[in-house]
């Protein structure tokens, strides 16, 4: 019997699926849909090498073109599934074109959030998710100032120190009391409140953007205003408020969604044929003990080829902490771990104002939640250690960086 694997997608979750199932020999056909022009690739440089340049565009993609015709993977791109008939095991595409399926993973990712705010229109307010809003963000950090950033988030705070370090004007703006504060809390967020401002960034947090105003009607961006009237002039505005996941395929398709698509331990979803990875799979999770959504890189790649198993037979059941890494001038981190800054006790070791440091987040039992690294490169499997095991610490040894850091 034909078995037809079809995944839509086309980012790293995607291209690792596909390559596991050619790999597992249960497949006779693959198939990945993307509406997308190009074939899947990394996102993670769009906001750090690529914009910056120092990353060359063939760096991106997962796999070469040729590669998957090579190993018999049919691509699908630049075409849209605009819907899944469950019954008839079916991918209908937007121009009419159905494709049958056998399994079916969903791995469409997930899309910046527009804020409701007058002006987001506006020609030079820009996004970034895709090569090509990163092409457009890099041509504004070459055309010059000033570039305001709405929202401190990773990819705010990327963006930021990449246009600084060209040299760019960059105002930073965030609702909330510090950067990456639902993360990583006030007292960590601070510190990356100084390192912007060490390197010119203007930061104003705790502030809420009213509208974003042009040259006239349909005009070129010429300023952001903010609720108490403060109007921040701006050639470009780089809309960075989060991103929500792409989930309209499978709630037209009756799929279980619930801030992304609900999976099990093993990455299906509430139809037996169909698995979820990636942004968009707010999957159980062993490891946390709750369903957990995720929308960094690492979490893409172990998914998709753990998707692909779990549809080749596989009983593994996935357990893994989020981990995410980021680079900011030369400021280099990783996070592993699922923190509550609101209710985990937080240990830092070492001092912030002098890297390297660490930052450790404790249950009520003193077990270690997450933890992050910056600039600490030699502990990072230590802390991963820590995470994984959930390990029970002394705080105040912990605190110690006299002191021997073990597990």
């Amino acid at each position: 019997m034909t078995t037809t694997d079809v995944v839509i997608g086309g980012g790293l979750a995607a291209a690792g699926a596909a390559a596991t199932l050619r790999e597992s020999g249960t497949s006779t056909d693959v198939v990945v849909i993307s509406d997308e022009e190009v074939p899947p690739y990394e996102r993670p440089e769009l906001s750090k090498g690529y914009l910056a340049g120092s990353t060359a565009r063939e760096r991106l993609d997962v796999r070469a073109e040729a590669w998957y015709a090579e190993h018999e993977i049919g691509l699908r791109l630049g075409r849209t599934a605009v819907r899944i008939d469950r019954q008839a095991h079916e991918v209908e595409l937007d121009d009419g074109e159905r494709v049958g399926y056998t399994r079916l993973l969903l791995a469409t990712g997930s899309a910046p959030i527009v804020p409701p705010l007058p002006g987001v229109d506006l020609a030079g307010v820009l996004r970034l998710r895709r090569v090509e809003d990163s092409d457009a963000v890099r041509a504004a950090i070459a055309a010059g100032g000033p570039l305001v950033i709405v929202g401190a988030g990773w990819i705010g705070l990327e963006v930021a120190a990449v246009a600084r370090t060209a040299g760019v004007e960059v105002t930073l703006l965030e609702r909330s009391p510090t950067p990456l504060h639902p993360v990583v809390g006030e007292e960590v967020g601070a510190t990356f409140t100084e390192l912007h401002r060490a390197h010119g960034v203007d930061v104003r947090t705790g502030v809420t953007v009213a509208a974003i105003h042009g040259d006239g009607d349909g005009g070129r961006v010429r300023c952001v205003e903010l609720a108490d009237g403060t109007e921040v002039p701006a050639a470009t505005v780089l809309l960075a408020v989060g991103a929500r996941p792409r989930t309209e395929l499978a709630e037209a398709a009756g799929l279980a969604v619930d801030d992304g698509v609900l999976v099990d331990v093993h990455l299906r979803t509430s139809d037996p044929a169909i698995w979820a990875a990636g942004d968009i799979a707010r999957a159980m999770n062993d490891w946390a003990g709750a369903r957990v959504r995720v929308e960094h890189f690492a979490n893409a790649a172990d998914q998709g080829p753990f998707a692909a198993r779990s549809m080749a037979g596989s009983a593994q059941r996935w357990s893994a902490p989020p981990f995410f890494w980021s680079d900011q001038y030369d400021v280099g981190l990783e996070y592993r771990g699922l923190a509550d800054p609101a209710t985990d006790r937080l240990v830092l070791r070492g001092t912030p104002a002098a890297a390297p440091w660490q930052a450790f987040w404790l249950d009520a039992d003193d077990r270690v939640t997450a933890a992050m690294h910056v600039n600490a490169w030699d502990d990072a499997k230590t802390l991963e250690r820590f995470v994984t095991d959930r390990v029970a610490v002394d705080a105040e040894a912990l605190a110690d960086p006299r002191r021997p850091l073990s597990p």
